[in-house]
């Protein structure tokens, strides 16, 4: 089979591997699309520390059972599904404090090498996190289950009751998606951005504004009375906006730190605003089981439409032109397909 390998930053190479053969309770998937994603993105330019060089790399996907190991009962051959690339443990500390999105070997037995013929799901994705494709669903869409689960997750921690204004910062793939949740909850939404593109499909995804980052003050200060937003969902992952998200938000408020900046980073905020005013600073990580369930149902549901986020589609062998355009600011998110003709 085909399988893109990611050699060096700004290096993917197409190697022939043997097909996949599963293992107990494993599934191999024919894949039918995989996606681009900021995390593919970064460890294209600069190299990623969950994504090993030289390594198959790639982890949104759908696509059809091929083959199923000993045990797996839920899901034969032909089966189309749609799943995540991560489950935990269920047996660590973590897990069973219930924060299953920090279990301790959740990224030890990830499934990477989406961008390729097939790949293998361990046996603990395919018991609690793939899911069957209806026919309607293209494989497309069916693929942004993955960052829609990793989207939902902060927001199982909020009373979403009391938020009516929200800014998200950062208009790229996972940003949009929290511009699309928050407008099926009924916020309303402010999106900033430098990208005229990007600020267009924000507003054609139904942003109440969209706008320049320098602008933000003034639109937040006449919509709220110069209150501050209810909630601000950071998706950058830029020091410099982080520490400027408090800037935004009402007393009492939220900030949702969702955009991972690199691990040696730090950060300051005011102490005044974070003690005085109450603010709630909130980092976001991955995603639990029961997130993952809520973004199949919002998705197979059609409850939001995120098909437009898929900028285009690219063959395997073409696959790296999708990074390049990306790192241009030009589309969101594309479809690789290894069965374009």
């Amino acid at each position: 089979m085909k399988q893109a390998f990611l050699i060096t930053p700004r290096k993917i190479e197409i190697r022939d591997v043997p097909d996949p053969e599963p293992s107990e309770g494993e599934v191999v998937v024919k894949i039918q699309t995989a996606l681009t994603c900021g995390t593919d993105l970064k460890a294209y330019l600069r190299g990623h520390s969950l994504i090993p060089m030289p390594g198959p790399f790639g982890h949104e996907y759908s696509g059809t059972v091929y083959k199923t190991g000993k045990g797996v009962e839920q899901f034969k051959p032909g089966d189309d599904v749609m799943g995540v690339h991560s489950a935990p443990c269920l047996e660590c500390i973590y897990c069973k404090k219930g924060v299953y999105n920090l279990c301790e070997t959740i990224m030890d037995q990830k499934a990477l090498g989406a961008f390729a013929d097939y790949m293998v799901l361990p046996e603990r994705v395919v018991r609690q996190n793939l899911y069957h494709k209806p026919p309607q669903l293209s494989y497309e869409v069916a693929a942004l289950l993955e960052p829609l689960a990793c989207v939902v997750h902060p927001y199982n921690k909020l009373d979403m009751d009391n938020i009516e204004t929200a800014l998200v910062i950062g208009a790229g793939s996972v940003g949009l998606m929290h511009l699309a949740y928050l407008k099926m909850k009924g916020i309303k939404v402010i999106v900033s951005d430098f990208l005229d593109a990007r600020l267009d499909l924000a507003a054609d995804m139904g942003a109440s504004r969209a706008l320049v980052p320098r602008a933000v003050m003034n639109i937040i200060e006449s919509m709220t009375g110069n209150a501050g937003v209810d909630l601000v969902v950071e998706c950058t992952g830029q020091q410099g906006v982080w520490e400027k998200s408090v800037n935004y938000v009402r007393r009492g408020g939220t900030v949702v730190l969702f955009g991972g900046c690199p691990s040696d980073t730090t950060v300051s905020f005011d102490a005044a605003r974070l003690h005085y005013d109450e603010l709630h600073l909130m980092g976001s990580f991955h995603f639990a089981p029961a997130d993952v369930k809520n973004a199949y149902d919002i998705i197979v549901d059609n409850r939001i439409d995120l098909s437009m986020l898929i900028s285009g589609e690219y063959s395997l062998e073409n696959m790296e032109k999708a990074f390049v355009l990306i790192e241009e600011g030009i589309g969101i998110k594309y479809a690789v397909r290894p069965y374009i003709i």
